[in-house]
């Protein structure tokens, strides 16, 4: 019988030797299906994926529906729907004062994920590093790895209740092959907005060693209004002509399945995204293209309904976990809390997630799954927010029943 084994070691696929290539090889499941298959065989309260709960706008909804009535169901161009582009442009003139052309300056791609695989890939060569903040989102270190580039991991300090940069730190990992830098705020999964003394200290850096800047910033619109303020590294002085911004629809309006993302930057650099994208997807979503193109426009109305839910919930999930004897985290943003787990007698987050189903009915994610450093805090854990009340409550309750 043919025997095919995922995790890279040698099988037979007929009369051939077969292993995967190396930049896939070890590549299993992660921990975020084996928690996700945990909630479902147990029935717990899934706070652990960042999948959403809640509604998405409805007008959206009725003008993705008419679109693909209408007939808008063949492939766009595949920069993009010039409507979108407009829109996308728009409202990065609007939110950051940043001009870019529709034609030239906007690409819109399969989600964020896609953006960002597409950018490492046409910027970064074999042997290449690029540096990330640490914990960072898991598809960083893929992305490098199918890129043959090496991501370098600056921690991120936990000072307080909350994380900070480490701007010494900073300097020092970058060395002579350090390509880029991968930004990410508002930051997922510790829910920090990086400050604008942070955000100059990160621009000096890169414009001194000529570093390209690829910052995520899909969670733009999910900022609390606590006193943390969203700003975009491009806007600052010398950073536009080296910088590519990347956001997407999904987190902004609850459609994280319609994969609908964008990159915005210099021609240069959204051309080479684009060679590199063009044959990953070519292009998609032509329906969801032409109906967010028309709720672009509105967003800061509908975040504002957003913002105020994720706040609540965040607020009640936090007051919830320190009732039950944990230590949580200030969020600024997003979708995420982290934990403390500690007081309850756990050094090991993954230990403390995987009994947490059977103990408490609750699914989380161990925050080690997102951290490229050995030396990572282990006992962190990251609970999602974005639920509908009625979840967290529940979680909340069969939590503080079992400390």
């Amino acid at each position: 019988m043919d025997t095919v084994e995922n995790a890279g070691v040698r099988g037979d696929v007929g009369s051939h030797e077969w292993a995967p290539a190396a930049r896939v090889r070890n590549m299993g499941t992660s921990i975020f299906t084996e928690m996700t298959e945990l909630a479902r065989r147990t029935g717990a309260v899934n706070l652990g994926q960042g999948v959403p709960e809640l509604p998405s706008p409805p007008a959206l909804l009725k003008d993705v529906a008419e679109a693909v009535l209408s007939g808008a169901n063949q492939y766009p161009p595949a920069v993009g729907v010039p409507a979108l582009r407009e829109a996308i442009a728009a409202h990065q003139l609007r939110r950051y004062g940043l001009e870019y052309s529709p034609m030239g300056e906007v690409l819109v791609t399969t989600g964020a994920t896609e953006a960002l695989a597409a950018a490492v890939l046409a910027l970064c060569d074999p042997g290449d590093e690029i540096i990330a903040f640490d914990p960072c989102y898991d598809a960083y270190a893929a992305d490098a790895r199918l890129a043959g580039a090496r991501l370098v991991g600056v921690p991120l300090v936990l000072d307080g209740d909350g994380f900070t940069l480490d701007a010494d730190a900073l300097r020092s990992a970058v060395t002579p092959r350090t390509r880029m830098l991968l930004l990410n705020t508002p930051h997922n999964p510790t829910g920090k907005v990086f400050t604008t003394d942070e955000l100059e200290a990160i621009a000096e850096v890169c414009r001194e060693h000529a570093l390209t800047v690829v910052t995520d910033e899909v969670y733009e619109h999910l900022v609390y209004g606590d006193g943390a303020r969203h700003e975009s590294i491009a806007a600052l002085p010398g950073m536009r002509e080296r910088t590519l911004i990347i956001s997407s629809a999904g987190k902004t309006f609850n459609v994280t399945g319609w994969k609908v993302g964008w990159v915005c930057g210099p021609a240069p650099l959204v051309a080479a995204v684009g060679a590199s994208k063009q044959f990953l997807t070519y292009a998609s979503g032509t329906p969801y293209q032409e109906a967010l193109a028309r709720a672009l426009g509105s967003v800061e109305e509908w975040a504002t309904g957003l913002r105020d839910t994720l706040r609540h919930n965040r607020d009640l999930l936090t007051e919830g976990l320190a009732g039950a004897g944990l230590r949580p985290f200030h969020a600024d943003a997003g979708y995420f809390v982290q934990v403390d787990v500690r007081p309850w007698g756990y050094e090991d987050g993954v230990e403390f997630c995987r009994d947490l189903p059977e103990r408490a009915g609750v699914v989380a994610i161990p925050t080690s799954a997102f951290y490229l450093s050995d030396d990572a805090p282990a006992w962190l854990v990251r609970f999602s927010i974005c639920k509908r009340e009625e979840s967290i409550r529940k979680a909340v309750a069969q939590l503080g029943a079992s400390r």
